[in-house]
């Protein structure tokens, strides 16, 4: 006997809704670094739009005793302040209007202070590279901490292109054109959190930043992590713990099952309105820390361009006409004034030793040549380099 059956979707009440919530992202920060403040638009699960930023706000730091800091919007949805200075003996709200008229605003926190982080440092265990913080706060003020992170790191395509085509000729590469060196970089995308509150001192040691395998791209070459710290409160804690285990901890009936995460901002325009976010304030601390592939096991090397970059073949010779050929391969597949419909990029010469000029050129596509297509080739101020 056959049995047959089939699934029809189900699209519960609370994915259909029409409902579309603000959503915020940042803090205030009370010290010299920049304020930044995301606002974004929640999208239906089937949406095949998956950012909503919300434009064209009035975004402010407001003070219990009257002083407002204004927020600029410099990309769509993400708005800042420079170093606002904060009298942390004051309380603070963020408030927003919105430009269809909503107001929204936080309720009133108060500054915290988070104190140094006392170090950023890694440890190799299963084939992988395991980054930690450090911190002790000496006041005992501060039981609960959020990291956070950006990671830069150095990329090299398949070859070095020493040479350029100017579409008619090719010449040799200038230094401020290399494309054989770039710089990516990434965001922390996890809830980093931690608590001394159950501790008999105010020490955390040994707390997981983010773990690199032996085979991540990230760690071919140079590697480089800036690690920021900021102070909560219990109920900022207890927000970034919920909001970590609806996001990161769900997926089998051992996880914890979804909830409400109630923030602390709140629609002043329609209050039964539901808003996401949590807004604290706090001075941050940063710490950054570089890893090479000098500090690392000898494990194999790994590439950060796509596999068939390192297979052959993959690296082509051109000559120019001469006694063996009558086209110019050169102008057919380099040089993009004379022909070369899809132009490879020139990496070497093409001369044996007595000739008197080059016969042609090795070339590649620019996938396997050109770093810049994943990263920037402009050095980050921060950079450093180690033998």
């Amino acid at each position: 006997m056959i049995t047959l059956g089939c699934k029809k979707p189900y699209a519960p009440p609370a994915i259909a809704t029409a409902g579309s919530y603000l959503v915020i992202e940042g803090g205030i920060n009370s010290g010299s670094d920049s304020t930044i403040i995301t606002l974004s638009k929640t999208v239906k699960l089937s949406s095949a739009t998956t950012i909503n930023p919300l434009t064209n706000a009035v975004v402010a730091v407001q003070s219990d005793k009257g002083a407002t800091y204004p927020l600029a919007e410099i990309s769509a949805g993400k708005y800042v302040s420079p170093g606002l200075n904060l009298n942390t003996s004051n309380n603070y709200r963020l408030s927003i209007t919105t430009a269809d008229n909503k107001q929204y605003y936080s309720d009133y926190v108060a500054v915290l202070t988070s104190p140094p982080i006392d170090s950023i440092y890694f440890r190799i265990t299963n084939n992988a590279v395991n980054v930690y913080s450090a911190t002790h706060d000496p006041s005992n003020s501060v039981k609960y901490f959020r990291w956070d992170y950006n990671e830069t790191w150095i990329i090299h395509p398949e070859f070095d292109s020493h040479f350029i085509s100017n579409g008619d000729t090719v010449l040799p590469r200038p230094v401020s054109q290399q494309i054989y060196t770039c710089w990516q970089t990434d965001t922390s995308s996890t809830i980093i959190l931690g608590s001394s509150a159950k501790l008999s001192s105010d020490v955390i040691v040994d707390n997981p930043i983010t773990i690199l395998p032996s085979n991540s791209p990230k760690i071919a070459s140079e590697y480089s992590i800036l690690v920021r710290q900021y102070a909560l409160t219990g109920d900022a804690y207890s927000f970034w713990t919920n909001l970590k285990k609806n996001t990161e901890q769900l997926g089998s009936i051992f996880d914890a099952q979804p909830s409400q995460i109630n923030g602390n901002i709140h629609s002043a325009t329609n209050p039964g309105e539901p808003v996401i976010g949590y807004i604290s304030a706090s001075s941050v601390t940063s710490e950054r820390i570089f890893i090479t592939i000098y500090q690392l096991p000898a494990w194999p090397a790994n590439s950060n361009f796509p596999p068939n970059c390192q297979l052959t073949p993959c690296l082509y010779a051109f000559l120019a006409p001469g006694s063996t050929i009558p086209v110019n391969q050169v102008d057919e597949f380099i040089n993009y004034n004379r022909g070369a419909s899809f132009p490879l990029i020139p990496v070497d010469v093409i001369q044996p030793p007595g000739a008197p000029a080059p016969l042609g050129y090795s070339a590649s596509t620019p996938e396997c040549v050109d770093c810049t297509l994943h990263g920037t080739n402009k050095e980050p101020a921060f950079w450093k380099y180690y033998p």
